[in-house]
């Protein structure tokens, strides 16, 4: 009998999660499947308690319910609790327990183009949940800085004060980390700022960007979002969201199988979904 794995989220079309793990069940030869399913928040927990019951082997969580579901599991881990979302839940012998894979998926990827930040100078813009699963996670691998802009001052600073971490951090606003932003080097981008109906505009002003510095944008859809065109144009090393996407599904499959799955196979299984190559 196949093993269920799923996705829980509202909305859950758009999601590419299926594709990407179907392949890789039918690739490594493992007698399950995985199916997205919608979910309003006043049913998160019936939805659970079903998953449970029927002996489904984890599932993903997404938005809206990466913080809601936590009440409704039986353990989670340390970071996922830190950071107080959950985007991967494992069924271990009947026990529901939580992870989070996203600020370490970041990380993964990140280190496929940026080896180490120890001691490096980073920003982060936006102060949402993946802002928080990132710093959270690089906050552990011993930075210079680490400082948050955001629209909201005041959440970037609630942010940086619930860090469990001993890390320096400031909070500023978008026009002074953009007066400011020759001094980093790694700019994470984590908004919704460039998805559509915003193609064309930017988080903030990249006038000062070096060109030794790295900016990442967690957007993959576009693949080349405004903000990454223009450090482009600065001679900036860049990348989008493919990775973190992909690494944080591949880190969940392996919390899942104890397999770590081919991730060039599954980046080019995204990337033909999307249409696309990464920038």
């Amino acid at each position: 009998m196949k093993k269920l794995f799923a996705v829980l989220g509202d909305p859950i079309g758009h999601s590419m999660s299926p594709v990407m793990h179907n392949d890789l069940f039918s690739f490594y030869n493992i007698d399950a499947y995985y199916l997205p399913f919608k979910v309003k928040s006043e049913n998160l927990q019936d939805a659970v308690k079903g998953l449970k019951a029927i002996g489904a082997g984890g599932f993903n969580v997404t938005v809206p319910h990466k913080s809601k579901i936590i009440p409704f599991l039986d353990e989670v881990d340390e970071l996922a609790a830190s950071i107080g979302a959950v985007n991967t839940v494992v069924n271990d012998d009947g026990k529901l327990i939580g992870y989070n894979t996203d600020g370490p998926g970041f990380l993964s990827g990140l280190h496929t183009s940026f080896p180490s930040i120890d001691g490096k100078r980073v920003l982060i813009i936006g102060a949402g949940g993946a802002a928080r699963a990132i710093y959270f996670t690089l906050a552990k691998e011993r930075p210079a800085v680490i400082d948050i802009t955001n629209r909201t001052l005041e959440k970037a600073q609630s942010l940086i004060e619930a860090c469990p971490y001993t890390i320096s951090s400031a909070a500023k606003s978008i026009a002074e980390a953009g007066k400011q932003i020759e001094e980093y080097d790694l700019i994470i981008q984590t908004t919704m700022v460039g998805m559509s109906p915003r193609l064309d505009e930017k988080p903030l002003d990249l006038n000062n960007l070096r060109k030794e510095s790295m900016v990442c944008d967690i957007i993959y859809n576009p693949l080349t979002t405004q903000f990454l065109h223009v450090a482009n144009g600065h001679g900036a090393r860049t990348q989008n969201g493919i990775e973190m996407f992909v690494y944080q599904g591949a880190l969940a499959f392996e919390k899942w199988t104890g397999i770590l799955p081919d991730i060039q196979r599954m980046r080019e299984n995204v990337l033909k979904q999307l249409g696309g190559k990464t920038c």
